[in-house]
Formats: structure tokens, sequence, C-alpha cells
């Protein structure tokens, strides 16, 4: 049995950064499993369905496989056998991905996949119901969150970085209508688990971030 660690929280949070790292200073496995519902999303985007269209979504998920593999120890996460690790970060595929993992198809899809990997691995698992509903039992878990301005300056200069054109206060909505439907949502929803850890990062430098986490593992 693997040791687990689950990080949930909100878009934005810095959940991947803080789980990456804390995975490499323990010698982890970091899965990230928003990368595997973003996956999906580019699968459904592919044949043209748009959010909402939940038959369409419940269908297409049988023709589509979605695996985990890593690359000098980065994830990489394919799609019928295509490495598309490099679209995941799209808007359109974080919209689609915060829609279409409210549909029980998706999530029962993956589910096996996490748990799998978590039993037979030491692993740093970061999502929106981990804690909660994945690993229910892991040994240490986390809620990562912070400010709605915070977390959309976050993505503000990620995407300005990548000279992307992009606009503060569409963020900022996109934001707050993701954690909307994230908290939701009849299945998993987004919350804190009962015996998970609070860290508001708002105040927080990441390094601050990862040795909090870290001190609870001892």
């Amino acid at each position: 049995m693997g040791y687990n660690i689950a990080i949930d929280g909100p878009a934005g949070a810095g959940k991947s950064t803080i789980a990456k790292l804390v995975a490499k200073e323990l010698g982890f496995i970091y899965v990230d499993t928003g990368a595997m519902y973003r996956g999906l999303a580019v699968h459904f985007l592919k044949k043209g369905i748009v959010p909402g269209e939940v038959e369409k979504i419940e269908a297409a998920c049988e023709d589509a496989k979605v695996e985990l593999g890593y690359e000098n120890g980065v994830q990489q996460v394919y799609l019928n056998g295509e490495n598309i690790t490099s679209q995941l970060r799209e808007e359109a595929v974080g919209n689609m991905a915060s829609v279409s993992s409210a549909v029980p198809a998706v999530r029962a899809k993956l589910l096996d996949l996490q748990r799998n990997l978590a039993k037979e691995k030491d692993v740093v698992m970061d999502g929106r119901d981990i804690g909660t509903n994945v690993l229910p039992n892991a040994d240490v878990k986390v809620y990562l969150t912070a400010s709605v301005e915070c977390r959309a300056m976050r993505r503000f200069k990620e995407l300005e970085g990548k000279g992307e054109a992009c606009d503060f206060e569409q963020i900022r909505q996109d934001i707050q209508e993701r954690d909307e439907r994230d908290m939701t949502r009849e299945i998993a929803p987004l919350k804190q688990a009962e015996d998970a850890t609070l860290i508001d990062s708002s105040e927080m430098g990441i390094d601050d971030v990862v040795k909090a986490i870290i001190a609870l593992t001892k």
C-alpha cells in the first residue's frame, strides 16, 4: 500500500505547482488528476461536443483511453496513444473539463485508474475531490486555497508569460464560475474534507506552502 498525500482546492490555487514540488522533495510520484479530466475534455472537443451536451459526452467516453506516462519525471498525458500534454492548459479545455467532470460517466472512467496508482505507489495527488472521494483514507489531506483575485492574477501572469492575449476581468469571472460549478455539482463536489488541513496560499510563497505540507508527513 502506497503512502498517499491528497491535495484539493479550487481552480488556480497552485495545487499542481505545489504537488509537483512536494512529490519531488519526497521522491513520490505526482498524479495530476485535473490533467486526466482535461485529457478527456480534449477528446470531447475534438469530436465537436460543446459543454452541456451530456449524452454526447457519455457516449464519447466509450472510445477514449486516457493514460499517464512519465518522461524525465514529468507527467505526460496520452489520449488514445497520442501525447496531448501541450494542449491541456488551453482555456477551452479547462472549461470543458470543469463542466464534463460533473458527468458520472466521466468520473467513473478515471476513478479506477487514480485509485490503482495510489494503491501501488507513494503518490501526491491533486484535484477537486481527492481527499473526500478518490482517496478518502489518504495519509495526509490538504485543502489548498487562495482568494479569487489572487488566483486570477496568477493565471493572468501565466498566460501573459506565454505571450497569449488575456483579459484579467474575464479570467476572474471564469474562475468564479468554475468555483460555483465545482462546489455545487451533485457528484463529488469540491469541499474541504473534515480531516484535511486548510492552507490559504494568498499571502504565502511557494516554498512556505511546500514546507507546510511536508511537515504534515512527519
